[in-house]
């Protein structure tokens, strides 16, 4: 990924069973209805901000701003085509869906292990008492 969300990964361990959307969005520190861009996008690749905007029914400035940490999370591309009367228009391609879900996983791999190791190192450098053992000298 571009650069490192903010996870929300605390909001999944509220939901025994989450719908992808909701881990999407926690695991790449997005909003849902960034989320909902993306996944508008896998079903209309190429697609403009003014197409998203009437597709999913918001402002082009929102759309505009999805797209935007949508690409820095690296979930979308942009490439511009020129348009026959001059000028150009930004069309945008969601990163395929296997793509994807391959970083959700390697997302979660990185922060399990980034958990594990906390727990690994939690207290390690605390001598610990032993039963029946006084740690203070007697006088």
């Amino acid at each position: 990924m571009a650069t490192d969300p903010q996870h929300r990964l605390g909001e999944l361990l509220e939901d025994s069973d989450p719908p992808f959307e909701k881990v999407m969005s926690c695991v790449f520190g997005i909003e849902d209805h960034e989320t909902r861009t993306y996944l508008a996008l896998c079903e209309r690749p190429g697609s403009t901000i003014d197409e998203l905007a009437t597709v999913l029914d918001r402002d082009r400035s929102t759309i505009n701003r999805s797209l935007s940490t949508l690409q820095d999370r690296g979930l979308v591309e942009r490439d511009r085509r020129l348009l026959e009367g001059g000028g150009y228009v930004y069309q945008y391609t969601a990163v395929e869906l296997p793509d994807a879900k391959e970083m959700l996983h390697e997302a979660l791999n990185a922060w399990t292990r980034s958990v594990h190791g906390v727990i690994d190192e939690f207290d390690s450098d605390r001598e610990r008492p032993r039963p029946g053992v006084r740690s203070e000298p007697r006088e």
